[in-house]
């Protein structure tokens, strides 16, 4: 039975002061395949929603959502938004004729009849009564969106990156604090459980591990070609030229161009980069990098990229090596942060790491597991003799997990989504403001530079504050 949650009436959601002579560059429209939003997918496979006869009713107190965007992440978040109580999206935009039938037609058949929208300055005028809009266009178009939003007295979930651009993700995070309405960033790590726990609760809290002093980080794809359309659906070049993209291989292949979004190191990089700093507390000092188009042609951002940050925590330096490929599966993606009494592996797909690792001669866990922080530890590797090599049980001890007891039973982006309209409702913290992503923004986007100068770059304090 779905919990009633009594809405704030103290917020402040007038319209009438929108801001009509916002800057003219359209939505943009689908992301492209084989991103960020496809691979969750391939890894975690959404269930379908419940059955549109098991669905509530609309109730006075749902919360009405603008779903800005409808592309493969924009259809991510609204598959999760489908699953949250009293949460309603009654408005969809995107300029893409073929995304907007796909998430109006998908609603409505979820018991959502939407209202469609080509240009997100009509839904915002022509719209009343919304709570919240969700973002999920490309990057470059995140900034006039979000702040339009802002701007209209809405509170907006914008999807990460911010924005390829350091000037639009300030300018963001000056928006929110100007119009005090919410704004949340999609580190939807940041609202998982599961690193919740592993970070704050083991890391932080207990120090199972230790003096963390090392980090590494992945995600590497398999090769694939550039995304296609519809024929029946390419969009005339003067409507493209409205909205900014040149040709339909841009606005259908987005993420490889530097006008629109920051390629692979941005789009994958921004979500596990962030970890670094959220387990060091701490942002980086300096970043060094290497990378390049050496696989592809036709697509302007590098095919893989390496970067090596360097931190200085209060218990002294730590390192941490990211890397992105996008011709090799190998390995898919976690993250691991490493210390001296012993390693944390964790992912958002459990079966790639959700675990911890003891070092043999660190203080034994077994206080941690009859507390309920970890689970009985799995067997370790036996001593093994072959007639060419021994192996050692003090080496292969370390094999041994100790797994995490926190699963997360929802689509990855649920909960940060929930923490959202909690927000929105009770005045909740937000798992990743403005001001958080703004400095993960920092971090993630300084690489790209530091690539191209084949160069280390030193960031100063200052830059992480907008």
């Amino acid at each position: 039975m779905r919990e009633k949650i009594t809405r704030n009436k103290n917020r402040a959601l007038s319209r009438r002061d929108f801001i009509k002579s916002t800057t003219a560059v359209g939505l943009g429209a689908a992301l492209a395949g084989r991103g960020l939003a496809q691979e969750q997918q391939q890894e975690q496979p959404l269930s379908a929603p419940p059955p549109k006869d098991r669905l509530p009713a609309p109730q006075p107190d749902d919360l009405r959502i603008a779903l800005i965007g409808c592309g493969e992440q924009g259809r991510v978040l609204m598959e999760s938004c489908l699953r949250i109580p009293g949460i309603r999206i009654v408005a969809v935009c995107d300029i893409w004729e073929y995304s907007r039938q796909y998430a109006s037609g998908y609603l409505n058949k979820y018991g959502q009849p939407t209202t469609v929208y080509e240009d997100y300055r009509e839904l915002l005028a022509k719209e009343k009564g919304l709570d919240a809009a969700i973002v999920a266009t490309p990057d470059w178009v995140h900034a006039e969106h979000t702040n339009a939003g802002l701007q209209a007295g809405l509170h907006v979930y914008c999807e990460k990156e911010m924005s390829n651009s350091l000037e639009k993700a300030r300018s963001m995070v000056l928006a929110a604090r100007r119009t005090g309405k919410l704004l949340q960033i999609g580190h939807q790590r940041r609202s998982n459980p599961r690193y919740i726990h592993g970070i704050d609760r083991l890391v932080r809290d207990k120090k199972i591990l230790g003096r963390v002093s090392l980090a590494y980080a992945q995600w590497n794809r398999s090769k694939s070609d550039m995304v296609g359309w519809p024929k029946k659906y390419t969009i005339s070049q003067e409507t493209l030229d409205r909205y900014g993209y040149g040709s339909m291989l841009e606005l259908r292949n987005w993420r490889w161009f530097r006008k629109f979004g920051g390629g692979p190191m941005v789009d994958l990089g921004s979500h596990q980069i962030d970890l670094f700093s959220w387990v060091f507390g701490v942002n980086p000092n300096t970043v060094v990098a290497s990378g390049g188009v050496d696989y592809y042609t036709g697509r302007e951002w590098y095919d893989n990229v390496m970067a090596i940050y360097e931190f200085e925590t209060p218990e002294g330096k730590a390192r941490a090596l990211y890397q992105v490929q996008t011709t090799t599966k190998h390995g898919g993606f976690y993250e691991t942060f490493m210390g001296d009494n012993g390693s944390l592996v964790i992912s958002e797909v459990p079966q790639r790491g959700n675990w911890a690792m003891r070092e043999a001669h660190a203080p034994e866990w077994d206080s941690l597991v009859k507390d309920g922080l970890l689970l009985t530890e799995t067997q370790p590797i036996q001593k093994v003799d072959t007639r060419n090599i021994v192996l050692d049980v003090r080496v292969t001890a370390e094999a041994g997990r100790w797994p995490l007891p926190v699963e997360l039973a929802k689509p990855p982006h649920q909960p940060h989504l929930e923490n959202f309209f909690n927000a929105v409702r009770q005045g909740t913290p937000l798992s990743c403001p403005a001001e958080l992503a703004f400095e993960s923004a920092v971090a993630v986007l300084r690489v790209n530079d530091v690539v191209r100068t084949r160069g280390l770059s030193v960031f100063r304090p200052e830059q992480f504050k907008a």
